[in-house]
């Protein structure tokens, strides 16, 4: 099965991406990630202006398969979160990418952007 991996993100070892967007960069889960969970039926974010440190749990996917936790890909503050996941977190099953984002985070610095994989290794790393 082929995966969309976007060219415009970056990517943690734990599936999580990370796009530039509009000053912010927002953060979600891949593709992949998505359909190795399943139906997602519920997603816990934190609270606007929660300051997450690079690697920390941030949120919660709930499948019908598995419970997972959501790792920043990056240290920031989240300045939004997308609360159309409260009542249709199946947007990350249809969406990942685009209305299935989960926060956005300002104040990440580019060298801890640019150290995370970029959408090759992360191609090698699902292979």
């Amino acid at each position: 099965m082929t995966f969309e991996i976007r060219d415009d993100c970056r990517y943690l070892v734990s599936h999580e991406w990370a796009c530039r967007h509009s000053g912010s960069v927002r953060v979600g889960i891949s593709d992949f990630a998505q359909d190795e969970l399943g139906d997602v039926v519920f997603v816990e974010l934190p609270s606007e202006n929660a300051t997450l440190d690079r690697k920390s749990d941030f949120g919660v996917v709930e499948s019908i398969k598995a419970v997972s936790d959501i790792y920043a890909p990056v240290s920031g503050t989240v300045s939004a979160t997308n609360d159309a996941l409260i009542d249709q977190p199946e947007l990350v099953n249809e969406d990942p990418y685009g209305d299935g984002w989960m926060i956005e985070l300002e104040d990440v610095t580019d060298s801890e952007f640019d150290s995370l994989l970029s959408p090759a290794q992360y191609r090698e790393q699902i292979r």
